[in-house]
């Protein structure tokens, strides 16, 4: 069974909605939800995706690229190591 992507907000960090339903359809992978759209200092050349703290059920992670930052929240059964394998797989397709 694989999980959902809910899309609540119009823009997202370039390129990130195909990374984040390739991460839905992991085991394990609830849900995903992009969130708030905001500015970094630092210029990113790639689409980084990285998790950032423990939620209930999940975890928080954050996705730039450019300047731009956003927040994605991830309900989960996976542990922090099993969803940041999950991630760097996705990530490196």
């Amino acid at each position: 069974m694989s999980g959902r992507v809910v899309l609540n907000h119009s823009t997202h960090v370039p390129g990130l909605i195909p990374i984040l339903h390739e991460l839905a359809r992991r085991d394990g992978i609830q849900t995903i939800t992009p969130g708030v759209l905001s500015s970094a200092r630092a210029q990113a050349p790639r689409l980084i995706l990285r998790i950032s703290t423990p939620i209930r059920g999940g975890f928080k992670l954050q996705a730039r690229k450019g300047k731009t930052v956003q927040e994605v929240f991830v309900i989960t059964r996976l542990s922090q190591v099993d969803l940041e394998s999950a991630v760097a797989q996705v990530l490196d397709r």
